[in-house]
């Protein structure tokens, strides 16, 4: 299927344009995680998730007023239903002076809406420590794992620009979570474990649609002159931009449905898998194959491909 029957857009030409808007949308983002950092979730920071079950729907403004002059920091958004709340916290102590303390708040300022404290789940700092360091070693060990698989299939300028790409898209989203990270009630866009799958997902999707690219070059440029690789890569790139649009456009329309209709509880990650589908969809046509081409054109040999 193929949205477009013919396109001629000079991908190439406009490289140094798409370096330049790539580079500034991470100067900013690593501005952003130096001066405001992120808003780590309870599974990297530590602290405890309430549920909180009301008998009617309940305001969660109102609620998170009631929690605060309790003395209790956190962030409160919808759970599910209009009678649940969920509450993240930073609050070390006893599970059972929390809850106390919780119950008490809300049936002093709210009488006439008792909430009931569902379950309390607890997370001490050096399990978050622990958390965030597994994390990390598995973004690293699948970005290694591209690494590898790339280079073997195609060459080490395909996998290294391959990987470059990856590093953009996850740098790329992770400072969009640091620039509007706690701006908005409604998506509070904490970083914690569902983030870092969003984020492995990223890297597979984004090396996915790279890959195809990188298979059409190959297909094209076996046999052929440095002179005429300009032209080939445009030509891969407008040939599998149909594929991209459609590939990408579907997964995008899931997402935002997701993102409307799941609740807050799930809304980072649906942002964060929007935000990376739209940045690794450029990135597999601006920043991968540009930076394979200009790699050879400095190097100044003809680009060795292993088969299929």
């Amino acid at each position: 299927m193929r949205l477009f029957q013919k396109t001629n857009f000079n991908f190439i030409k406009h490289r140094k344009v798409a370096y330049a808007v790539s580079l500034l949308l991470l100067l900013a983002g690593m501005v952003s995680l130096f001066v405001r950092g992120l808003n780590y979730g309870i599974d990297f920071k530590g602290g405890s998730e309430v549920v909180i079950r009301f008998a009617k729907p309940v305001d969660v403004g109102a609620v998170r007023n009631v929690i605060g002059q309790a003395g209790v920091r956190g962030s409160v958004k919808q759970y599910g239903m209009e009678r649940a709340v969920l509450l993240s916290t930073d609050y070390h102590g006893e599970t059972a002076d929390l809850k106390g303390l919780i119950t008490r708040s809300l049936s002093d300022r709210m009488p006439g809406n008792p909430g009931e404290v569902v379950s309390i789940q607890a997370v001490g700092p050096s399990i978050a420590t622990d958390m965030k360091w597994a994390a990390m070693k598995a973004l690293g060990a699948a970005l290694v794992g591209i690494l590898l698989y790339v280079g073997f299939r195609f060459e080490i300028k395909f996998a290294t620009a391959g990987v470059l790409a990856i590093f953009h898209d996850v740098l790329t989203v992770l400072g969009l979570f640091s620039l509007l990270g706690g701006i908005f009630d409604f998506m509070p866009l904490e970083v914690d474990q569902s983030i870092i799958a969003a984020f492995l997902t990223i890297a597979g999707y984004s090396i996915t649609d790279t890959v195809v690219v990188y298979d059409r070059i190959r297909e094209r440029i076996r046999g052929q002159k440095p002179s005429e690789y300009e032209r080939i890569f445009n030509e891969s790139m407008n040939q599998t931009l149909s594929r991209t649009i459609i590939t990408s456009g579907t997964l995008m329309i899931s997402v935002l449905v997701l993102f409307i209709f799941a609740g807050p509880a799930i809304r980072g990650f649906a942002f964060a898998m929007f935000a990376g589908i739209v940045v690794g969809t450029y990135s597999s046509i601006f920043v991968a194959a540009p930076i394979v081409f200009d790699w050879q054109q400095r190097s100044k040999s003809a680009i060795k491909l292993r088969g299929a």
